[in-house]
């Protein structure tokens, strides 16, 4: 026997066996089982020799996680951690240890999908409800959703709410001169597409004009807050619909935007205990009035019954989502921030009413105190009344102070010539005020004496009314308590952390723990957006490592790392290319085709650059029509803007004719946009580059191991060729790149430079330990797992769509069709069953009606993908007890599935199945139970009886 190596014994790509789930053995053994003599030979029936890359791709060798994460850790230092003054809607902030450490980094909350199967998501959907009740109460409106991506496009979405609530007939919409610059920053992209007319100015100068909608802020940029009550009333007399920017901190004392007559409030729940990040995640909220609901972007979560009559929570109106309504959609949104809205939830729960008063009054005390001292001291203060900032004018000595601040650990924003910002927080202290006014005054701050002295908010600008009166608020103040709560909720979940979940198009991976590690370090928690850029070059250095990483998988010339969520990506790939055309004197150009295959984003999407969807039809073997894609980019070759392409399809196949399709594109002018939700397939393999799209976005939230959160967060960076490269988004207040840079100038698609930057270095981690040998693995893997699982459930449900040498993708879509006409049991009743079994559901009859879409990834083991095989053959073996009569149509194990405890412990049986059929179905099934909390919810009940924040607890007194 041949001694192992050294080099073999220092075990450089261990993480490659941790990341994938099948060892060789049984690798081997799957591969004999679907019928390929190797993992080489599979590929090569699987993906179309045409788009395969030449040579493995140049990326650094596979790391070991503790070596991976001392480079990273080194990278981490270079960023200088200041005490942050800047504001601007980010503040530094205490989050509570039991929920950082239960929810933030919990993989029983960070691994679980969006809730579309509520009766195993009733956990993280209270979580959810519980922020929408404290959005609710601290807004003033009467309903909210389960949050957005961040405050400037929160903004960019209440305008073009705006246009469909409002009566009025003006194109114009009114900006706040008071706003986030961020803010205005991201509103000015958004309504250029949409052809709005933007107003920036004084509320006071433009109070008698016509406007469809009108954004404020409360409390302004400048740190002012004022009654906004007469302004709203005034622009609400003419049909104007008014929208207003506001703090959740400071509403716990101040009047609320929905008493002053506002129709939406939104914001930023960042200061509700998540980390700055140095932009992000955070999960912005948006409040509205009831009758404004249908029309209300994002997700939310309602209350209904289940089959026992039990209260149960649900995501509601889901009509009104892209999925459905496509075009047609409030908006392209796809992802909350659910993670980061559960964090801000708790931390009210947490906190209780009374605890938030405490620390909203402390930080008004101190900033108090310091504006009282200054202008004791003769420093003209710019700020009248105000919450936590105040703007002083220095005049010459504004440089020499703020550089003495940065100096001394403090970072203070520059507003203007002479003028410098400071903003407070949760983390500030009396040490901090006096440290503060004796680098401005050149004193000491007398805090005892000025304590007893200043004056509180104006009476008028205060709140009235009770906020977080309902018990889940003013229960879990201990943190036995607190615990014992979120463990409860989290029991509830169906994640990663108990069974793989198999959704098509989703990619529900390994999110290591050496990967999620690093979010939490105070070096990449602890940064403001827009502090200095000499202070970051730790984020920038982690950035532009994963940039160039990124432009070698993809086959781009450059990366936008802004756009913080797929949608996001979409959008901004497909601004870029507006923008190319305009600049070549082609804006004309505005049709773009999209597949019938393609996800809900994609026409939603080309909504909202003003672009005119034309569907391309599919053939019978789920491909894109060329003929008919021929037709129509020749038909519209004078006006055609794009093709938005999904590869592999979104039917699982990859498609032989791709370059032919993109050659057509090109040839009448247009540019290929691909999607890039099914890049799990191609990495290592070919690249989106290669094959010849112009720009696509990456979900890192699927093929790059960033963690679905719930459904949120997510980082869907774009990759572009150089010629569209000059038209990615760029930054108003920080710059994405160098002062050279070929984008400098462009318009913003998110509020912070790089979107929600403390995650990215998740994928680093993914990237750096898996190295080039690595994520190629991981994608013939993929391949591998869909097709063993695809060839092992073909005899008993139908595979709708295979290549031309039979073989799936990365996904596979089972027809359930058939089924539904032999005995009417649909896909959905096959979902609800296999929660059963202990699984999760796969994707539910998209991208085709009445079939599921099975994508096990590369993370998997044999041995799971037998228990899901196992679980689905054994369900098929229910469905023919059906199909012979032996159970009846309407009662059955599928038809009354899920099966909770309540079924098996109260009153009698009267099913024609037994008790350990319905819950213990297989004999493993017993080892590791999953309960689902209740049963089947009524959908229907819900959408008629909307409910959407906490209900009374006599709701639960059954």
């Amino acid at each position: 026997m041949t001694a192992p190596t050294l080099f073999a014994l220092e075990q450089h790509d261990e993480f490659i066996g941790r990341h994938i789930g099948p060892c060789a053995a049984e690798m081997n053994q799957m591969l004999a089982d679907i019928g390929a003599a190797s993992l080489d030979q599979l590929i090569d029936q699987t993906v179309p020799a045409a788009i395969r890359l030449p040579a493995d791709l140049p990326l650094p060798a596979p790391k070991r996680e503790h070596e991976a994460l001392a480079d990273l850790k080194a990278i981490a230092s270079k960023n200088v951690i200041q005490k942050s003054c800047i504001g601007m809607g980010y503040y530094d902030t205490l989050t509570p240890t039991v929920i950082l450490r239960n929810v933030m980094e919990n993989p029983g909350w960070y691994t679980a999908y969006t809730p579309y199967q509520a009766e195993i998501a009733q956990g993280r959907l209270e979580a959810l409800m519980n922020y929408q009740q404290m959005v609710v109460d601290l807004t003033g409106l009467e309903i909210a959703n389960a949050s957005l991506l961040d405050e400037a496009t929160a903004a960019a979405e209440a305008m073009t709410m705006a246009r469909r609530a409002s009566k009025s007939k003006s194109n114009r919409f009114l900006i706040d001169a008071n706003s986030f610059p961020q803010t205005i920053d991201v509103v000015k992209t958004r309504a250029g597409y949409f052809g709005f007319e933007l107003v920036i100015g004084s509320l006071d100068d433009h109070k008698d004009g016509e406007f469809f909608g009108a954004l404020m802020q409360y409390p302004g940029d400048n740190g002012v807050v004022r009654d906004l009550t007469d302004l709203i009333a005034g622009l609400k007399a003419k049909g104007t619909t008014v929208a207003v920017a506001t703090d959740l901190m400071a509403l716990v004392l101040l009047k609320s935007p929905g008493a002053m007559g506002a129709d939406i409030a939104l914001g930023s729940s960042q200061r509700f205990g998540v980390p700055m990040g140095f932009g992000g995640p955070h999960a912005a909220f948006f409040a509205t009035r009831e009758a404004n609901v249908r029309a209300m972007p994002g997700r939310i979560i309602g209350v209904s019954k289940d089959a026992r009559g039990k209260t149960a929570y649900r995501m509601t109106l889901q009509t009104r989502e892209q999925h459905i309504r496509r075009e047609k959609a409030n908006s392209n949104i796809c992802t909350s921030q659910v993670l980061l809205a559960n964090m801000a939830g708790m931390y009210a729960v947490y906190h209780g009413s009374e605890g938030l008063k405490l620390i909203a009054t402390r930080i008004h005390r101190l900033t108090a105190i310091l504006a009282e001292g200054l202008k004791r001291a003769g420093v003209p203060l710019l700020t009248g009344a105000f919450f936590d900032t105040l703007h002083i004018d220095l005049g010459a000595r504004a440089e020499s102070v703020y550089n003495d601040a940065r100096k001394a650990g403090y970072n203070l924003r520059r507003v203007a010539a002479g003028v410098l910002g400071i903003s407070l927080d949760e983390t500030t202290t009396r040490g901090d005020v006096t440290t503060l006014f004796k680098l401005i005054a050149q004193a000491t701050l007398d805090v005892e004496a000025l304590d007893a002295q200043v004056a509180g908010l104006p009476n008028a600008l205060l709140r009235t009314d009770a906020v977080l009166a309902h018990p889940v608020f003013n229960t879990h103040h201990t943190e036995h308590e607190m615990l014992r709560y979120l463990k409860s909720l989290q029991n509830k979940d169906l994640a990663l952390d108990h069974s793989m979940i198999s959704l098509g198009s989703c990619t529900m991976k390994l999110n290591a723990t050496s990967e999620m590690i690093p979010v939490t370090w105070r070096e990449f928690g602890g940064i403001h957006p827009f502090a200095p850029r000499e202070q970051v070059q730790g984020y920038y250095e982690m950035i532009n490592s994963l940039t160039d990483w990124l432009k070698t998988v993809t086959g781009f010339d450059a990366i936008c790392m802004q756009p913080n969520s797929g949608a996001q990506g979409e959008y901004a790939g497909l601004v870029a290319i507006a923008r190319y055309h305009a600049s070549r004197g082609e804006g004309e150009r505005n049709v773009c085709l999209i597949p019938k295959s393609a996800h809900g984003t994609n026409p939603a999407t080309a909504q909202m650059c003003n672009m005119k969807v034309v569907v391309v039809d599919c053939d019978e073997n789920g491909n894109v029509d060329v003929a008919d894609l021929k037709a129509k980019a020749e038909e519209h070759a004078k006006d055609l803007a794009c093709l938005m392409l999904t590869y592999p399809s979104t039917h699982g196949v990859f498609e032989e004719a791709v370059m032919d399709i993109c050659a057509i594109v090109h040839a009448n002018g247009g540019q290929v946009y691909m999607d890039g939700a099914n890049l799990n397939a191609q990495v290592g393999l070919t690249s989106p580059g290669f094959i010849g799209a112009d720009v696509s976005h990456m979900n890192l939230h699927k093929t790059f191991a960033i963690p679905h959160g719930g459904g949120g967060p997510g980082m869907g960076p774009i990759g572009l060729k150089a010629h569209l490269a000059p038209f990615m988004a760029d930054h108003a207040i920080a710059a994405t790149g160098e002062d050279n840079r070929v984008n400098k100038g462009q318009g913003a698609v998110s509020a912070a430079q790089f979107g929600s930057a403390s995650i990215l270095n998740i994928s680093w981690m993914y990237l750096n330990m898996l190295g080039g040998e690595g994520i190629k693995k991981a994608t013939q893997v993929a391949i591998l797992n869909a097709n063993y699982v695809a060839t092992k459930l073909k005899d008993h449900y139908p595979v709708l769509y295979v290549g031309s040498n039979g073989r799936v993708a990365h996904e596979c879509i089972l027809d359930i069709r058939p089924i539904k006409a032999a005995t009417g049991i649909a896909e959905i009743d096959i979902a609800k069953r296999l929660m059963d079994y202990g699984f999760h559901a796969p994707t539910v009859s998209f991208p085709v009606a009445g079939t599921i879409m099975v994508e096990p990834t590369e993370s998997e083991s044999k041995a799971e993908l037998d228990r899901f095989i196992a679980a689905m053959i054994a369900i098929r073996e229910e469905i023919r007890r059906i199909e012979i009569g032996a159970l009846p149509a309407d009662n059955n194990p599928l038809k009354n599935a899920p099966h909770s405890q309540a079924d098996v412990i109260e009153g009698e049986w009267p099913r024609p199945y037994s008790r350990e059929e319905a819950v213990f179905p297989l004999a493993w099934v017993k080892a590791n139970k999953f309960w689902p909390s209740v049963n089947r919810i009524d959908d229907v009940y819900g959408d008629r009886n909307l409910n959407c924040a906490c209900p009374p607890m006599d709701a639960y007194a059954d």
